[in-house]
């Protein structure tokens, strides 16, 4: 072997440690398989290949083509080829079936491909006509494969004028499908985790009560950037021959020691309220001291108020904070303003120190909106911009339904919020 030789068989290999590390790169950057797989498909087109597509098992283990990619954009309109696939049969024949029954990385060329006429399996014939629409002079299929399990294939292919896929290739692709397949798998295993915590953490939130004359909603949205269980929750709850209880708060932390917590933290709160039904702070000293007992390294915040209808058919919140964001007041007219009295500090820091309370008459078809700082709070933006946005889309929203004020809330102002958000308001009914 001549230098010429050599330098080209080290060319080569950079090219390929060159290529696997790209898309190795590709695939980190996102935890949305469908995304990864077209910016894999973008690095493989036209280094690797003249054209590639990906499928994967469904649940049901029927394929979906999720990207076909060609180096020529005119040859392959939007959408084209891609959607659900005929079932794999259970006598595998052509390629791609065999390769989704298990079998290793295949190489076809040309003289192998039959007409798509000629085959009975309609997952092969979808695949041949693949092939004679995007071209092909070789192809190599291969398994994605991660946990002794098969999760779909990568197919990539050469036309004429190209230098042919050769064994030789065959342990680069099956390499990069290796890579392929794990980032799938972490990217599932990300998903059911997020859906296993966010079930975790509806199901430890109570159901509200009936409002009676007043209209109340509440709502939970879970961290959209982490697969992680928070501390953030809301209750209501009429207690023995009196008001309602407002309650919402958060838990310092996020994660399972956080959610169980609340859990807890919530309910000696029912159970204090129902019991002693005295002012909101008091309430509040009550439960600092059974947190600071309980929970001597733990802090969270909330708000607990109690809505008082009175003889003249005018309605009344008594509240208290202990270190959470002030409630907002929003009236039928758009006004806005916060509830800034009766402020304290954050449950497990004094609890000895008294808790003051206030009261606010609430104007008739007036809301009042507690929330969680994961509706508001955004990195290196000051607080009081954030309670300024927050009262401007409140504003805005002041004579919609409760529901829909709370759904318009979550999806303007915590479309991509990287902590979990509690929401929960109560409509005033109009005078009578």
């Amino acid at each position: 072997m001549d230098d010429f030789e050599v330098d080209d068989v080290v060319q080569r290999a950079l090219d390929r440690l060159t290529l696997l590390a790209e898309a190795t790169t590709a695939l980190s950057s996102t935890l949305d398989p469908d995304k990864a797989l077209r910016r894999v498909c973008r690095i493989l087109v036209p280094q690797l290949a003249d054209w590639c597509a990906v499928d994967l098992l469904e649940e049901d283990g029927r394929p979906r083509r999720v990207c076909v990619l060609h180096r020529d954009p005119d040859r392959l309109p939007v959408g084209a080829f891609t959607g659900i696939l005929p079932p794999v049969p259970e006598t595998a024949t052509g390629p791609l079936a065999r390769v989704l029954r298990g079998t290793g990385p295949l190489l076809i060329k040309h003289d192998d491909v039959p007409a798509s006429q000629q085959v009975a399996d309609a997952l092969h014939a979808q695949q041949l006509e693949l092939f004679a629409e995007l071209g092909c002079d070789t192809a190599i299929v291969t398994p994605l494969r991660a946990r002794r399990q098969v999760l779909g294939a990568l197919t990539i292919a050469r036309t004429t004028g190209r230098t042919a896929l050769s064994s030789d290739d065959l342990a680069m692709v099956e390499d990069l499908a290796h890579r392929i397949a794990l980032a799938m798998d972490n990217a599932r295993l990300h998903g059911e985790t997020l859906n296993i915590a966010e079930r975790l953490q509806r199901s430890l939130l109570p159901s509200l009560p009936d409002g009676g004359r007043t209209v109340l909603s509440a709502r939970y949205a879970p961290a959209a950037t982490t697969a992680e269980v928070g501390g953030d929750w809301y209750d209501s709850f009429p207690l023995p021959g009196g008001p309602t209880t407002l309650i919402i708060g958060d838990v310092t932390g996020h994660d399972l020691r956080a959610a169980i917590t609340m859990s807890q933290l919530r309910n000696m709160l029912r159970g204090i309220a129902c019991d002693r039904q005295e002012p909101p702070g008091q309430i509040l000293r009550r439960l600092d001291l059974a947190h600071h007992t309980l929970y001597p390294h733990s802090t969270a915040t909330c708000v607990y108020a109690l809505l008082h209808e009175r003889i003249d058919g005018s309605w009344l919140l008594e509240h208290s904070s202990a270190g959470h964001l002030p409630p907002l007041l929003i009236t039928h007219e758009g006004d806005t303003r916060y509830l800034m009295g009766g402020r304290g500090l954050l449950l497990g820091v004094d609890p000895h120190g008294e808790r003051p309370h206030a009261s606010d008459v609430l104007p008739a078809r007036s809301t009042v909106l507690l929330y969680t700082d994961g509706l508001i709070e955004r990195r290196g933006e000051s607080l009081n911009t954030s309670l300024t946005r927050l009262r401007q889309h409140a504003a805005a929203l002041a004579r919609e339904p409760v529901d829909t004020l709370c759904e318009e809330l979550l999806t303007g102002l915590a479309a991509q919020h990287g902590d979990d958000v509690a929401l929960l308001a109560v409509r005033m009914p109009p005078r009578t």
